[in-house]
Order: structure tokens, then sequence, then C-alpha cells
């Protein structure tokens, strides 16, 4: 009998606290805090001390939350900002935005994280910021990034979408540059029931320039100090968050047992490469991406096995239409688009049942065979 596994199953995952979500859902209803307010600064508190940080601010999305930080640093027209480019558009979206250019530079072909040794050659007058990308949940090597920030003078911020609490040399990440940007897309680690997203910082004056930017500029009330956006967090996820931070670390720790029983099964086929770890790091697999030639054959295969698969991301960023103007081609940056042909992601979250994932490398297995070594 054929097994289905989905990529992700929100449903399951929900299931054992819906009964404490739909009472802190008509709570807020109640209380009528639907925009900020109470609910959202009691999950700000947590959020905070659950990345060791002295603040969190609740904005609208995870893209809300990388363009905020990056305006109140005072990025801007004329402006660079160094990144990477094999990460979700919004990386860039929101430098653009700010009226600044993306710059990016390749990433380390083990970790598909920034990679230090390459941000001398795209460093220029008018870089302001760097960006390196937790990709997938691991971090990125954080210590050189921010020894060539120091040297130059530039922000960092850690776009960590994708991975709350993971750890970098015993420090969660969050916590590393000068602002960190969580997205709570229902699909990540810890994800709302809807858009929202958070920015983490030690700053003080940061974190009051966020909380500006995020309520239209406000100081207070109909007061404006500055021209803001309309990028608060609503009532009902700042509740529903808050609920399910209390979770993340065993859900964190189910995904590395997970990751743990595929690198056992998978890392001998020579056909394919698993995650690879450095040691000084904690991951939390948002995401498990192997690399395999011919990718979607496999992909097809496994999709008439019953699994669930996805492609994290097909595209790099400065191959994007969007980005045409940037003036980069093919080859620009080799590992990045090498890992966008080759990337394949597995079925990946807390509930995955043991029969799921044997089912899933031994159907992994045999489609390698089919489509690969054949």
């Amino acid at each position: 009998m054929q097994v289905t596994v989905p990529f992700l199953d929100l449903k399951s995952h929900h299931a054992p606290l819906l009964e404490e979500i739909n009472a802190a859902i008509r709570e807020v209803i109640d209380s009528a805090a639907f925009a900020g307010g109470p609910f959202v600064a009691r999950f700000e508190r947590d959020f905070a001390a659950f990345c060791d940080s002295r603040h969190a601010v609740g904005v609208a999305s995870g893209t809300d939350a990388l363009w905020f930080a990056l305006l109140a640093l005072g990025v801007g027209p004329g402006d660079e900002v160094i990144t990477v480019p094999n990460s979700f558009m919004a990386t860039a979206e929101a430098i653009t935005y700010c009226g600044a250019k993306p710059v990016f530079v390749d990433v380390d072909e083990r970790t598909y994280t920034m990679d230090p040794e390459q941000l001398d050659l795209a460093l220029t007058s008018r870089t302001k910021a760097i960006i390196p990308v937790h990709l997938f949940g691991q971090p990125a090597d954080m210590d050189p990034i921010l020894e060539f920030a120091r040297a130059h003078g530039l922000f960092v911020i850690e776009d960590a979408a994708q991975a709350h609490g993971a750890v970098y040399k015993g420090r969660k990440v969050g916590t590393l540059g000068d602002a960190a940007c969580f997205s709570f897309y229902p699909g990540k680690n810890l994800g709302a029931f809807g858009e929202a997203g958070a920015v983490v910082t030690d700053s003080d004056e940061l974190d009051k320039k966020v909380r500006i930017l995020r309520d239209h500029g406000q100081i207070q009330k109909y007061y404006h100090s500055m021209i803001g956006w309309n990028g608060r967090m609503d009532g009902i996820q700042g509740a529903i968050l808050q609920i399910k931070l209390r979770h993340l670390e065993k859900g964190n720790g189910l995904r590395r047992s997970h990751a743990a029983r595929y690198d056992a099964a998978l890392r001998e086929i020579d056909e394919l490469v698993t995650p690879f770890c450095p040691a000084h790091v904690t991951p939390v697999y948002h995401i498990y991406a192997i690399r395999i030639q011919e990718r979607d054959s496999v992909m097809r295969s496994l999709a008439g096995k019953g699994i669930g698969t996805g492609v994290h991301y097909p595209v790099p960023i400065h191959l994007q239409e969007a980005y045409r103007d940037l003036g980069y081609g093919p080859g620009s940056f080799p590992i990045a688009e090498k890992c966008a042909e080759q990337f394949l992601s597995l079925p990946m979250f807390p509930e995955l049942t043991l029969e799921q994932l044997d089912y899933v490398v031994r159907r992994v297995k045999e489609s390698v065979a089919t489509e690969v070594t054949a």
C-alpha cells in the first residue's frame, strides 16, 4: 500500500493546539484588540526572551521586517547592500524599496550561506550594510562577516526568516548583527495563521525607530515624526504566535531528529549531496534540501509515489526578470546557480512519522537508481 507523505502538513501541526488557539482568538475578539495591542506586546516580550535579545517588534510580515530594519538604519537612495542570490525574493525587494541597490556575492558550496571571502569583491564606497541569510535554518558564518563589517563601518542585518531558534557558536540567531528579521509565514518553524514578522535587536534606538515606522511614523496617535507605513502585526497573529512559541523548541528538536535519520540513510548515495552542518552551529532544518542531478525527473518520480517535494529556489534572484537591470547574467554566481539547478527539498515538519520518513528514504533511493544511475 502506498504511503502518502505531504511536503508540509499544517493540519496535523495545529490539531493538538486548536482548543487553546480557539480560546485565544475568542479572547482577541472579545477585547477588540485587532491591530497591535496587548496580544502583540505579549508575544514581542516572549519572542525577545526566546532569542536572548532585548527587543522584538512585531510587524505585518517578514518582508516588512527587512524593509523597516533597513530604513531604521538609514539605508536609502544611493546606498548598496550586499546579500546573496539564493534566497527568497523578499531579501532583495526590501533593499530595493529603500531606494538602495542589492549587490550579490556567491555562497559557500557546503553550507549554501554567504561566503565571507567574497565580500571584498562586492565592497564599494556606497556599501552601507550586509544581509547574510540563514538559509534553510542554518546560520551563516557570522564571525568573519561581522569582522568585515566592523572593519568597513557597515551594518549587519540577519535574514533569519527560516532560522527561528538556530544557534551559532552558542548564540541564538537574532543576536549576532545590528538587527535580525524573522518571518512567521504559516509554513515557517514558527508560523502564524497568516502573514506576520518581527525585527529583533538589542538597540534601544533601532527598536524605537522600527516601532514608529510600522505605525505610519507615529510617535503618538496622529503625531507623525517620520514617514512610515502600515506594518503592524495583527492581534490574532500575536495571540496565536505566543501559544505556538511554547512548542517551538520541541518542534525544532524533532526536525533535527528527522534530519539525522535522513542523513544516515542518504549520505552514502554517491549521486546526491545531503546537507552539511558545521560543528559550531545548531540548525533548525526549516528545509531539508538535498542536491541531485536530474532533479526534475526525480521530483516527478517521487510525486508519482505520493511524496511531496519542493524546490528552494529554482531561479536565483540575480537571474530574475525583475532584476535584469542590475546587469548580472548566467555564470555570475556559479555556486548559487548550480544549487538552484540541483536542490530538492524533502518533506520536513515535526509531525513526520518514522514510517513516513523511512518511506521517503526508500523511494528516494529507488528514484535515484531509476532516474540518475540508469
